[in-house]
């Protein structure tokens, strides 16, 4: 059926992307929307009779069921009943194969001119006369077994939709039930950021629109979080200077997660994957301290560094378990009042989140000195790395568009003083107390930094000390020709077979005189020598032969072979010892 709407059609007229007006010949109410390239996917609630078909201005398309949890379009027939379904509406200009792509189609001319800080001292340069107000939300996935506010098990990489339930799904009448490793989780991060135990914290509805939180609201927590009122200190990288600072913490709250949407390569259609909805994550939101991208860089590696100091989460940026969204605004210099706060998203690594502050920085500064401040309008933004810009995605909502209210169906969370009091007896050494011990142990910021960024290598370090290692020593042994080892093999310090006994030993028998410098750094492990020594000798079946019936002088030439096999590394002493056993073995 073609043509204008006939008398009694409902209209939604709407400024829906500015896609074709929508007609029905009955009552309905759109509930979901879905954008994918060249289709506008909206799941509508229809009150009327299947047999109402649906008019277009522009003539009828068809219409199509979605099952939401398998992602799969099944024809009306089968879902007449429902009272849903999904249509897809054809909009008047082309999409564009991403969302930084369609965003870079509508971003002002005014802010089309990109900055780019090659150096320090650029940034410097074009800073002048302003100074950045940084932010940042971080979001930590804990590493619980089971979800927040069920028994379903979460693991990264899992098939779709096959760690769900009832209460994942938001099926009327399933009721959540509080995870205490949850709140366990969250005091221990409290307690590390130096925050205030709210001894009693409360839920909270947050109401999202959106396919992957098919219940649609988020339990969070709003006015009274788990923790308040704390700070992180951290010192810079030496190349920044090596400055100490200190960071606030406004609060730590406890929330879930919501699903995730699973795009089609060809871009008609989406999946929603719900195994990550609720799962239990912790959002940590600072004081708007930091000033430049390496200080908000520095902030987010330090975070993860403690959850991972913790054990509460493996704070892995590629699988989304630690996320930061940065807030960022630029104000001349002596100005009291804040400036238009933009967020940022979609940051993988933290040298992504050093580069997009650099570079929304200059953006806004360049727009303030053309003239154009009206030009920064508060709103998330998506950071593209292969453009090495942002990009806007959508206006930033208010508080008031996410309508908190208590959660009716959890209680108050009352902790108690011997609780809190337990947690914080079990807390590790932190990294910052770690800096502090090894820079009074007298090494540079540089070891410190290198020591305690990593707890596997503190920990190496450590017990290498343990067995009467001299600092500074096992230290230069570590930084220098483990780590170079390591590099080059690809594994981390608790994955070789060198022990901090065996460090410390090799370290005392340089010290003692028992053996070289440069032997230590030999290849003195006799299972390997062995390897090489039987692998040249039965290479060489002619010469063996030769040296077995007399001309014992080519026992050089075999040790010669197996010097050039491990590059000149192989410990001599302990190379003629095995090579002349086997060599006059029967």
């Amino acid at each position: 059926m073609t043509g204008a709407a006939e008398k009694g059609t409902t209209n939604l007229h709407g400024s829906w992307f500015g896609h074709e007006r929508l007609s029905a010949k009955c009552a309905i109410r759109p509930s979901i929307l879905i954008e994918r390239d060249d289709k506008i996917f909206v799941l509508v609630h229809a009150g009327c009779d299947w047999h109402n078909r649906l008019q277009f201005a522009e003539g009828t398309l068809a219409i199509m069921t979605l099952t939401l949890l398998r992602g799969m379009r099944t024809p009306i027939s089968f879902r007449s009943n429902t009272g849903l379904f999904f249509t897809v509406l054809r909009p008047r200009l082309a999409r564009f194969t991403t969302r930084a792509e369609s965003a870079q189609a509508t971003e002002a001319k005014a802010a089309a001119k990109s900055i780019q800080l090659a150096t320090k001292e650029a940034a410097e340069q074009k800073t002048q006369g302003f100074e950045a107000i940084i932010g940042i939300e971080t979001h930590v996935q804990l590493s619980t077994v089971t979800k927040a506010f069920c028994s379903c098990p979460y693991n990264y990489g899992s098939q779709p939709n096959s760690t769900i339930c009832s209460t994942c799904m938001g099926h009327p009448g399933t009721l959540p039930v509080l995870n205490e490793k949850v709140v366990e989780c969250a005091v221990k991060l409290g307690l590390a950021l130096n925050c205030e135990i709210s001894m009693s914290s409360k839920f909270d509805r947050k109401q999202h629109f959106y396919p992957d939180l098919p219940k649609g609201y988020q339990i969070s927590q709003f006015d009274i979080p788990i923790a308040k009122k704390g700070y992180v200190d951290l010192d810079l990288p030496v190349e920044f200077g090596g400055r100490h600072r200190k960071f606030g913490i406004t609060r730590v709250h406890m929330e879930e997660d919501a699903g995730k949407l699973l795009h089609s390569e060809s871009g008609s259609y989406s999946q929603v994957d719900l195994n990550r909805a609720g799962v239990p994550s912790l959002e940590i939101v600072s004081e708007p301290d930091m000033r430049t991208g390496i200080e908000a860089a520095e902030y987010g590696a330090e975070l993860q560094r403690i959850v991972r100091y913790l054990g509460v989460s493996n704070g892995n940026m590629q699988e989304g378990s630690l996320r930061c969204d940065v807030n960022v605004s630029v104000r001349p210099v002596g100005q009291s009042e804040f400036g238009t706060k933009v967020e940022i998203k979609n940051m993988n690594s933290f040298s992504e989140i050093n580069r997009a502050i650099d570079y929304e920085i200059s953006r806004q500064i360049l727009l303030h000195k053309e003239g154009q401040a009206d030009q920064i309008v508060q709103e998330t933004r998506l950071w593209d790395e292969s453009s090495q810009k942002t990009f806007t995605m959508r206006k930033k909502e208010g508080l008031a568009d996410y309508r908190y209210f208590p959660e009716p169906d959890l209680p108050e969370v009352v902790l108690t003083t011997d609780y809190i009091d337990e947690i914080s007896k079990s807390l590790p050494e932190l990294p910052e107390a770690k800096r502090r011990r090894y820079e009074n142990m007298g090494l540079s910021m540089q070891d410190v930094l290198f020591l305690a960024n990593d707890d596997n290598v503190a920990h190496f370090f450590d017990s290498t000390l343990e067995h009467g290692a001299d600092a500074k020593v096992a230290c230069n042994w570590i930084m220098g020709d483990i780590a170079a080892y390591l590099k080059n093999e690809k594994l981390s310090i608790d994955e070789t077979k060198l022990t901090p006994l065996e460090l410390s030993e090799l370290i005392a028998s340089i010290k003692n005189g028992t053996i070289r410098g440069k032997i230590g750094k030999e290849i003195a492990d006799p299972a390997a020598i062995e390897a090489m020594v039987d692998k040249v000798i039965a290479d060489n079946p002619k010469q063996l032969e030769k040296y077995r019936a007399g001309k014992t002088k080519l026992q050089g030439f075999f040790a010669g072979q197996v010097m050039k096999a491990s590059k000149g590394k192989a410990n001599p002493v302990l190379l003629n010892k095995i090579l002349g056993e086997k060599l006059n073995a029967n």
